[in-house]
């Protein structure tokens, strides 16, 4: 039997099977023209050119505000203007590390020859004063005057600009009144020279080859002791014993030519300029050497002694109390 040819007009045959949900076209996947023309006003196509799919509940995309306009990104400080900031924490550190820590000296004088030269700068360790460390023999280190070492020696006058960097310590000051020597004898110690030398501390002759300058005699011109250095003093000498205004020639001065701990500003220990000066500033062997600490190794067993006497009464007490009858 013929079978006709059907019309495009006619319904679609139903399914085979009851449930099954028919399969749309292949072209009903990508919307019309027409249908993207028909959505509700104030809606956004997800596939709209410029747009990146993602929004929040109120239909803004992100980085839009409700009422479309853009936020503005907040701009970076200008350079100029954080740079006031940038000087005024940078010299507020120069002045904490100049006060508590380091602060660079000068050398005006060539009475530390060879060891320091006129024109060096030295930097002097300004801390571990602040706990309660004291000079030790052989340390070079900086001091106010103790009152009439420096009267002869005119004081240069700065200018406004070395002012202010001698005062925050980014240069060395020239108007402070300050000396620069090395530690020769501490509190509780005997130090003497005399004619030819050499120094001796605590009947210890030093040898000093390796910081006097070449050609110096221990005493210089002017021999001295035995003079004993009172509790929390020193004795203070320069390297160049022949050019040096030092302890031997200060003892018509209060403190017999001695120095107060109180007035030492701290150790030199290194030249930081020239660059092609830069040394540490060790303390000699010299004053390592056994037997020099003599009065400080009686305290130990002074100490002891007084420890142990208590303890040696009571003992006694125990022993004479158990023999006597009750």
């Amino acid at each position: 039997m013929a079978v006709g040819a059907r019309s495009g007009t006619e319904e679609p045959e139903e399914p085979a099977g009851r449930g099954e949900t028919p399969q749309p076209a292949a072209s009903s996947v990508h919307r019309s023209r027409s249908e993207s023309q028909t959505e509700p006003p104030g809606s956004v196509p997800l596939d709209k050119p410029g747009t990146s799919g993602t929004f929040d509940t109120l239909g803004t995309a992100p980085g839009e505000e409700a009422g479309g306009s853009m936020k503005k990104a907040k701009k970076p400080r200008a350079f100029w203007k954080e740079l006031p900031i940038l000087i005024g924490i940078a010299l507020l550190l120069a002045l904490l590390i100049k006060t508590f820590l380091v602060q660079a000296f000068s050398i005006p004088s060539d009475s530390m020859q060879d060891t320091l030269q006129r024109g060096d700068r030295v930097l002097v360790d300004k801390l571990t004063p602040w706990f309660g460390s004291k000079p030790q023999r052989g340390e070079v280190v900086v001091f106010h005057d103790p009152g009439g070492w420096l009267n002869e020696t005119p004081t240069p006058e700065p200018n406004p600009v070395q002012k202010v960097l001698s005062f925050i310590g980014l240069m060395p000051s020239a108007e402070e009144k300050d000396l620069i020597k090395r530690v020769i004898a501490v509190g509780g110690d005997t130090v003497e020279c005399h004619g030819s030398g050499p120094v001796k501390v605590n009947g210890k002759a030093l040898k000093e080859g390796s910081y006097v300058f070449p050609g110096a005699t221990p005493c210089g011109d002017r021999a001295f002791g035995p003079i004993h250095v009172p509790k929390g003093r020193i004795w203070v000498m320069g390297d160049h014993r022949d050019d040096s205004l030092d302890s031997r020639y200060h003892q018509n001065l209060k403190g017999n030519g001695t120095v107060s701990e109180n007035e030492v500003v701290g150790r030199a220990f290194t030249i930081a300029w020239p660059i092609n000066r830069w040394a540490t500033l060790p303390v000699p062997d010299t004053f390592d050497q056994p037997g020099i600490n003599k009065a400080m190794a009686a305290a130990p067993a002074a100490l002891g002694l007084a420890g142990a006497l208590p303890i040696v009464m009571w003992r006694r007490r125990r022993l004479t109390a158990g023999r006597n009858p009750r």
